[in-house]
């Protein structure tokens, strides 16, 4: 069987650039210390992985960080920066530069969906036996997991970081000629309310990076300031 491949898609948590949209509410190093926060979710999962994976770095200057997160992993992680260009053109050429050096079944997150469980990556996996490609779509109109066992058709056209997004990927795909499965939605974090999301979603969850992640949400967001929801 065709192993399947983990690729986390990320940037470095630096102080300007992470999570800006939360920044506006949490602050600059509030929304650092999410992000950070947020990435070790996603290298909790991919330790847990059974087969390769990849972390493709937003930038080439950040190999060494990069090839630094998981050294317990060698000699099965790989190390892809991503190129310039819009989401969709950084996606393409990971995923060429990936199926060139023979990886085929390709399972694409990226560092800001800790709902994420164990339970979704194995219905993603069980669908790329039956269809082309999988997406689980999130609450945003985003997507939180995006796999295929074929190259992407070309992404740069899409309205990335827009809540069309999700909808345009599945026709694209489809207008390819690739058939596809679509999972039950969750969610990403990217905007203030999000974080009522995520405390909700991780209050009970035992993985340690979630629980520190949701400790540190309780920590910098006043839960009444947000609506005064019920968490």
């Amino acid at each position: 069987m065709t192993e399947l491949v983990l690729v986390l898609v990320c940037k470095r948590p630096t102080l300007g650039i992470a999570k800006q949209r939360l920044a506006a509410s949490v602050g600059q190093e509030g929304a650092r210390r999410i992000a950070e926060a947020l990435l070790a979710c996603a290298l909790e999962d991919a330790r847990e992985w059974p087969g390769p994976v990849v972390i493709a770095p937003a930038h080439a200057s950040n190999y060494a960080w990069a090839a630094s997160l998981l050294p317990q992993l060698q000699p099965r992680i790989h190390i892809i920066p991503q190129i310039e260009g819009n989401l969709g053109q950084r996606l393409n050429a990971v995923d060429h530069s990936l199926r060139e050096r023979g990886l085929e079944h390709l399972i694409y997150i990226g560092s800001d969906a800790p709902a994420l469980v164990a339970a979704d990556y194995a219905a993603a996996r069980e669908a790329l036996l039956n269809h082309d490609t999988v997406l689980k779509p999130a609450a945003d109109g985003g997507v939180v997991l995006m796999g295929s066992r074929r190259s992407w058709p070309m992404l740069d056209a899409l309205p990335w970081s827009t809540s069309h997004l999700g909808s345009a990927l599945a026709d694209c795909c489809q207008a390819a000629g690739q058939s596809l499965a679509t999972l039950a939605q969750s969610f990403d974090v990217d905007e203030e309310q999000d974080m009522l999301h995520l405390i909700a979603a991780l209050k009970a969850d035992p993985r340690p990076a979630r629980q520190a992640l949701c400790q540190l949400t309780c920590d910098i967001v006043s839960v009444g300031a947000l609506g005064h929801a019920q968490v």
